[in-house]
């Protein structure tokens, strides 16, 4: 992509994006992630009431008298967001590509975190770990992730979820609150997720397609799968073929709801059609209540 037509793109994100997350998810923001960390602050004197737990048996031994632990919120938070580039977020029948939602929700929860003066990490993946955007501070860090998101161009089309969440665990040592987006039409992460989940606070973020749900009746149609590049030709007079298509992505989508429920992580589930902005509100109240 020429420079100019990427700054152009650029800077209409971040007038499209900056001003929905300044208005209506700053305090939403804050308020669903707050004290999802505690860090030591002091220790002062116990007093009747305290939780024996928060006791401080090394400074209760020294000074002959009973100390605890004070702890306070976290006022400083990690956000990684894990992106999927594979050949099939480059998919889009009638609204918007998904790699292009994608970004769009990327934008919206650097700026949000950026307001809550909190670090903001990428990792973009495919089947493989394509680029790792380490968590930074500050406006031009999240022009810069916008920038790669709209001009990076991945080196392979496959899927592997399971990869990008061990790489998170492997290269996030400090809690993070982490968001993957993609469409989630991918095997065997399970395992990955449910290691992940132990460590970090965990959202999937799903945006589908409603071709890749349901094929409309219109006889023969030549196709290419985006992730292992096979052309070939599907009926969709046939229904046998027409049912396990559906079935294959309900399945896909069923597993992703499964595991991730079942790993007590959050769960945000949309189509291209709906409004990320709306479902983004959505779940942060819920997790503020």
């Amino acid at each position: 992509m020429e420079t100019a037509e990427l700054l152009k793109k650029v800077r209409r994100i971040e007038l499209k994006i900056k001003s929905l997350s300044k208005n209506i998810f700053s305090g939403e923001y804050h308020s669903a992630f707050k004290g999802r960390g505690m860090s030591f602050s002091e220790v002062r004197s116990y007093q009747y009431g305290d939780d024996v737990r928060n006791i401080d048996w090394n400074v209760t031994a020294r000074a002959n008298e009973p100390f605890v632990k004070i702890f306070e919120e976290e006022r400083e938070l990690t956000i990684m967001i894990l992106v999927d580039v594979s050949g099939s977020s480059s998919f889009g029948s009638k609204y918007q590509r998904k790699s292009e939602v994608f970004t769009e929700i990327c934008a919206m929860l650097a700026f949000s975190a950026s307001q809550n003066n909190d670090k903001v990490g990428v990792i973009l993946f495919s089947d493989k770990i394509e680029k790792f955007i380490p968590p930074k501070k500050g406006k031009q860090h999240i022009l810069r992730i916008i920038r790669e998101l709209l001009d990076y161009t991945p080196n392979t089309s496959g899927t592997d979820i399971g990869l990008a969440l061990q790489y998170l665990t492997n290269i996030l040592k400090k809690k993070a609150i982490c968001f993957v987006l993609s469409d989630f039409q991918a095997d065997n992460y399970e395992t990955a997720l449910k290691i992940a989940s132990k460590k970090h606070d965990i959202i999937g973020f799903s945006v589908s397609d409603p071709l890749e749900a349901a094929l409309p009746d219109v006889g023969l149609l030549h196709v290419r799968d985006p992730e292992t590049g096979e052309i070939g030709w599907i009926d969709t007079h046939d229904k046998e073929a027409m049912g396990n298509y559906k079935l294959k992505f309900r399945q896909n989508k069923e597993a992703f709801n499964r595991h991730f429920k079942k790993s007590k992580t959050g769960v945000i589930d949309i189509g291209i059609e709906d409004s990320y902005v709306l479902a983004l509100l959505q779940f942060f109240k819920k997790r503020a209540s």
